[in-house]
């Protein structure tokens, strides 16, 4: 959600950067250079679906808005590395707030804390001024997939005000392509995704059918979110299928789920 902060955020980093008095030129906030791992989900999908391979039971910590909150993200990793569940964690967005370079490698630095491998999805903040261009080296495309188990996580970029609608957020082909892919490797499917349906980041002129591609996904089971900084499960358009939402960092809470042969369950984890 935008707030004047963030208008006054880009407009301050639109200056080119000063020397400082010795001499030394900082880079610009929105840069785009950083030192160190890139192309993240790709090597943690590697790491989930090595670890999980066979695997009938899986526990999936679902958190989402760490920007602007540091120590409460830093106390998070710590709950989740201390009671020691999670397979893997999937954070659903907004790693960032004004999505300067700094930001998304203060949150990598905070993320790699973790104990269990993790992915992140691009969030609407994430996609301020270069954010979008250090998403993508650093963590990879924002729509991507994996398989833990025998479960299908379908990752989704849906900030369509942020692209001003020319883009295809979300991008049906890419859905109807995982319907397909790997079809002999999974029974089930979960689809995360930043902004829900009916959110003001969502195309909303396609909800319709956005909802028809997610009852005729194979086997999916239920829709996380994040972007409202709430925790809520609703059943949003009325036909059976459930949308969880994942609360931001500053409300000190997270989603555990456990999924087994007959189904799954969750737990709003507090910290």
């Amino acid at each position: 959600m935008h707030t004047l902060r963030h208008i006054f955020a880009l407009a301050a980093a639109a200056p080119l950067a000063l020397a400082s008095c010795d001499g030394v030129f900082d880079y610009h906030p929105y840069d785009a250079r950083f030192s160190g791992e890139t192309d993240h989900n790709a090597s943690a999908i590697v790491r989930i679906e090595e670890a999980t391979r066979g695997k009938d039971t899986l526990r999936v910590a679902f958190i989402s808005d760490t920007h602007e909150w540091y120590s409460d993200t830093e106390d998070m990793v710590a709950d989740i590395n201390a009671r020691g569940e999670a397979d893997f964690v999937v954070h659903l967005g907004d790693l960032t707030d004004c999505a300067t370079t700094k930001e998304f490698v203060w949150q990598r630095d905070v993320l790699a804390k973790l104990a269990a491998p993790y992915v992140a999805l691009l969030g609407n903040h994430d996609c301020l001024g270069t954010g979008e261009e250090v998403y993508t080296r650093m963590y990879g495309e924002p729509n991507f997939s994996f398989i833990a188990g025998r479960v299908k996580f379908v990752c989704l970029n849906t900030n369509a005000t942020e692209y001003d609608y020319v883009a295809a957020n979300p991008d049906f082909d890419f859905i109807e392509r995982e319907m397909t892919a790997d079809s002999a490797l999974f029974d089930r499917a979960v689809v995360c995704m930043h902004a829900p349906p009916f959110s003001d980041q969502f195309n909303n002129n396609v909800a319709k059918p956005f909802e028809l591609y997610m009852k005729y996904f194979p086997g999916l089971m239920f829709c996380a979110y994040g972007h409202n900084h709430a925790t809520a499960a609703s059943d949003l358009f009325g036909d059976g299928l459930m949308y969880y939402g994942v609360g931001c960092a500053e409300d000190r809470a997270y989603l555990m789920f456990t999924f087994t042969p007959d189904g799954y369950e969750y737990e709003v984890v507090s910290y």
